[in-house]
This record gives structure tokens, sequence and C-alpha cells, in this order.
């Protein structure tokens, strides 16, 4: 009886295909998408459509404040696509050389107030979150809706001091709906996707701060073709009807 050679041996007990990697022969690769914590819900939606329009792909979402996602493209993290909260942290990748192509804006969103169901303290508008019997959380300056906020301050000339700074608009929400806050600013957007468990106090002012949201195929895209359609789903009409459903602007 003939001997199998060790390699070959080794394929048969391992069931691999020798010279097929995963991601190439058999049909199974990963599109990374690096996305702002505020779009959890649209481009959760999004990545079920895309999946099922690509057999053997799987998206795999990053959500995370802008910045932070912004450094970790630019420190090599394996990202595809990027979409950002807010321009600036979208020009640090494309100052570095990360984008291919120019980013492309599919999105705005405004500040609002989220409080507990039945707003029990009484806050009527941006001025009353600076009042000390309030617990008030916010983002942190490095990040889209900490940046917001303070425009928001400097407009009209009212100053927060809040019981802490998040590093994404999800972690200040949740302190709401876990009654760690009486008040959070966060997303128009956030809120309706909470449902019931928050209630929103908007005010005009919000107006001083509105978000435009870009999003870029990326340069060192493992996946570049796959990254450029799934831009495309975004700024299509899929995406505008997913981003339109949790209360996003178009541009």
């Amino acid at each position: 009886m003939r001997k199998l050679l060790p390699s070959a041996l080794a394929c048969l007990l391992l069931a691999s295909a020798c010279g097929t990697s995963s991601g190439e022969g058999d049909g199974n690769r990963t599109l990374n998408v690096f996305a702002a914590a505020s779009l959890s819900e649209a481009f959760g939606a999004l990545e079920k459509r895309f999946e099922a329009q690509h057999e053997g792909v799987d998206v795999r979402l990053n959500l995370a404040g802008s910045s932070q996602l912004a450094s970790q493209i630019n420190e090599g993290a394996p990202a595809d696509v990027f979409a950002s909260a807010n321009e600036k942290n979208m020009d640090k990748v494309v100052d570095a050389g990360g984008v291919d192509g120019r980013p492309e804006t599919f999105a705005t969103n405004e500040l609002t107030i989220a409080v507990a169901p039945g707003n029990p303290k009484g806050i009527e508008g941006f001025a009353d979150l600076a009042r000390e019997d309030l617990t008030v959380v916010v983002c942190a300056a490095q990040v889209p809706c900490g940046s917001a906020t303070e425009e928001v301050e400097q407009a009209t000339g009212v100053t927060l001091a809040p019981a802490s700074e998040e590093q994404d608009v999800k972690a200040v929400l949740n302190k709401v709906r876990l009654g760690e806050a009486d008040a959070g600013l966060v997303y128009v957007t956030d809120v309706t996707s909470a449902g019931d468990k928050v209630e929103s106090v908007e005010f005009p002012e919000s107006e001083q701060a509105v978000n435009d949201y870009p999003i870029a195929a990326l340069s060192a895209a493992g996946e570049p073709e796959l990254a450029k359609q799934f831009r495309d789903l975004v700024l299509g009409e899929a995406g505008r009807e997913e981003l339109a459903r949790v209360g996003f602007g178009t541009p």
C-alpha cells in the first residue's frame, strides 16, 4: 500500500483545502465596516441586507466613537469602510492617505436631550441642563456628539458641568436608561431607536450643531470591491430607507 506524504496526510486529517485559503476559493469573505456608534441600528439592518445579497460574505461592524475608529484605522486596523459621525474624524483618515476616492455625506443628525420616561425632572430645554440638582452626562469633546455639545454651549452661552464624559453616544444613552443620569445629550436617532425606554426633550439650539455623516471605502481595504458596494448601498435607496427609519436627516 502506497504511503501518503506527510503534507497530503495533514490535509486529509485536518480537512483543510491545500492551496485554498479561507476567503478565496470557498467563497467566504469578511467585510470590516467601521461605523459611528449612532449608526448601530441603521447599519445593523444594512448589514443583513448586504449579506442577503452577497452569499458567503460576512459583514463585521465595528461600532464606536468616530475619533476612536479613525485612530484605529490610521494605526493599521483591518478596515474596508469607514462611516463617521462628522467630517473632522473622516478628515484624519483622508489626511493619512487612508481613503479610496472622496468621502460622501450620506446623512445628518442633531442633538436632543434624553430623559427618563415622563420627564420626571421637568427639563424643558438646553439651559436647564446647567441646574445643580441634575446629573447630566455628555460625550467626550473628541467624540462628534461631544464636539456638537460644545458648539451648542458656545452658541447659547450655557456652560455645562457634566457628571461624566463618555466615549460614545450609546454610553450616554445607557446611563440615562439605567437611571444613572437625569439627562444626557444624544442624537435624535438614539432616542428614536431606544423606543419607550427614554424620552426626548428637543431644543431649538441643536440646529447650531448639525452633524454631517461621511462614508468612504478605504485604500487599504482587503475587499475593495465589496467596500465600494457597501458604500453604494448606504448612499442608495436602501440606505436612505434604513437611515430615515431611525430618524436621520438627508444631506
